[in-house]
């Protein structure tokens, strides 16, 4: 009976201290993750309720296989110790590991990547355990190749960039230029991508930047790199001064281009050697003394760079007067000239054309506008037209009071219109027969057959029609006069 109470105090101490003791840190299944070549920290600590005591602590770490191997370990007594493979590597960061039995990784590599736990021994509630998943990240490291390439060349790689890190790193190209680009990986993790294309001479010096992409990493780490491209020298040759007989210090200057940029530039003449009086100075040719005649002739310029051979020409005419006549073989001025005349010449035309579709567009468009309104005011004095004579139809139906006056109205119109009418074809008549008077009529006005001379008579009957033509005129005039002042007295009395 007392063998079993003591089994049931033991038993009760140790639900005690399982109740009261546990981890304060790590919290079940925690990932940790670190960079290699830095330091590492691995929480772990308990907490001890009652009379129960941590007599030690030991650090593990599973191998790929399964197996476990010891990192630390540290005891109430003795203190800690670690394993051989781990000296210098590893530490309690606490000095009383049964107090705080933290441990740090001093310089974190590739290989501390596992899962590691913390063994704690509890006297008397037993063992107790918790695990820490690391993950170590490795920082790339890249490096860039350039290859030097050279116009004319076929499709192939012109920069080549490596890269290694953990997670593996990604690697791409920043350029305006078209390529391809091709990435492997090897074994040891190394990341590999080379850039390929035709090269030009255009694209020398220009960007072809490698671009290390990473999960540690905020961005894209930049390696910057440019182009070279080699090709060979261009030659142009441009005067400077006056070429007329007895001017001094006139220039050729040879200009050359290229990649690598030629050193050296030699002078000479197509017709024979140099002039006496002639200076080279590295790429100009300068005329010291005055010129003359024998001047003339086509010079050459000579340059070369490892690619290739160039050379320019140029030919010198000496004026006998103030003109200058000096001009470049193959040189480009007179036809920049032409290009940019005619340019302006096809701009101008091209300004000249829009104006005037413009205009005829605008003068079009006016004339829609003006026919339109003409329309509409055609047909509004049309439409007031027939209303006012509507009106009047009306009002002649409407009022049969005025009907014998517009009746009389109208006849003594016609009437006076009659009159006026037979007086002016009578006087017409009359000064048809007045301006026949030179000749002799019978009654019915037809030319007398058998006429006399008379002169007295033929003044007299020319002041006699003259008289009557005076006569019928002043009737005429009378007649119209009282006419117009009846109708008028008429048209009074009818209001």
């Amino acid at each position: 009976m007392t063998k079993l109470l003591a089994l049931i105090s033991v038993l009760g101490f140790r639900l005690m201290g399982c109740v009261h003791s546990e981890f304060i840190e790590p919290s079940p299944s925690l990932a940790l993750r670190s960079f290699s070549g830095t330091q590492t920290r691995m929480p772990c600590r308990f907490t001890v309720k009652g009379d129960e005591k941590l007599v030690q602590v030991t650090w593990y770490r599973e191998k790929p296989g399964g197996e476990r191997e010891q990192i630390i370990i540290g005891h109430f007594t003795e203190g800690p110790e670690a394993s051989p493979d781990f000296l210098n590597r590893v530490q309690f960061e606490s000095s009383d590991p049964t107090v705080d039995s933290t441990l740090l990784i001093l310089n974190t590599k590739k290989a501390d990547q596992a899962t590691s736990t913390c063994h704690v021994s509890i006297f008397p509630s037993g063992n107790f355990e918790r695990q820490i998943s690391l993950t170590v990240w490795i920082l790339p490291i890249a490096s860039l190749e350039p290859v030097i390439l050279q116009e004319g060349q076929s499709f192939r790689v012109a920069a080549s960039c490596r890269s290694v890190g953990h997670p593996s790193p990604r690697l791409s190209w920043d350029t305006d230029f078209p390529g391809q680009s091709q990435n492997r990986t090897g074994e040891d993790g190394v990341v590999t991508s080379q850039f390929s294309l035709h090269p030009l001479r255009s694209m020398n010096k220009q960007r072809l930047d490698c671009l290390v992409w990473h999960p540690a990493l905020d961005g894209p780490h930049r390696i910057s790199n440019e182009l070279v491209v080699h090709y060979p020298p261009d030659a142009l040759i441009a005067d400077s001064g006056s070429w007329r007989i007895g001017h001094s210090g006139s220039e050729l200057r040879c200009v050359v281009k290229g990649n690598p940029l030629p050193q050296n530039v030699t002078w000479s003449r197509k017709d024979g050697r140099l002039p006496a009086g002639v200076l080279v100075k590295e790429d100009t040719l300068v005329f010291v003394r005055p010129l003359n005649v024998t001047d003339e002739g086509v010079y050459v310029c000579q340059t070369a760079n490892s690619v290739g051979i160039t050379k320019a020409e140029f030919k010198v005419e000496i004026g006998k007067h103030a003109s200058e006549s000096a001009h470049a073989l193959g040189s480009l001025s007179e036809t920049l000239l032409i290009v940019i005349g005619a340019s302006v010449a096809g701009v101008l035309v091209i300004v000249i054309v829009i104006a005037i579709v413009f205009v005829n567009c605008h003068l079009r468009r006016k004339n829609r506008k003006l026919k339109r309104a003409l329309s509409v005011r055609t047909e509004e004095m049309i439409s007031l037209s027939r209303q006012v004579s509507m009106r009047r139809l009306n009002s002649i139906n409407t009022d049969p009071r005025t009907a014998p006056e517009e009746s009389s109205l109208i006849q003594m119109d016609s009437v006076t219109k009659g009159s006026v009418f037979s007086v002016e074809d009578h006087s017409t008549l009359s000064d048809v027969r007045g301006r026949r008077g030179d000749r002799e009529y019978d009654s019915l006005g037809r030319p007398a057959i058998y006429t006399t001379y008379c002169p007295e008579r033929s003044s007299k009957n020319t002041r006699q029609i003259e008289e009557e033509r005076n006569e019928r005129r002043r009737r005429v005039e009378s007649y119209v006069k009282s006419s117009n002042m009846s109708l008028v007295s008429v048209c009074m009395k009818s209001k």
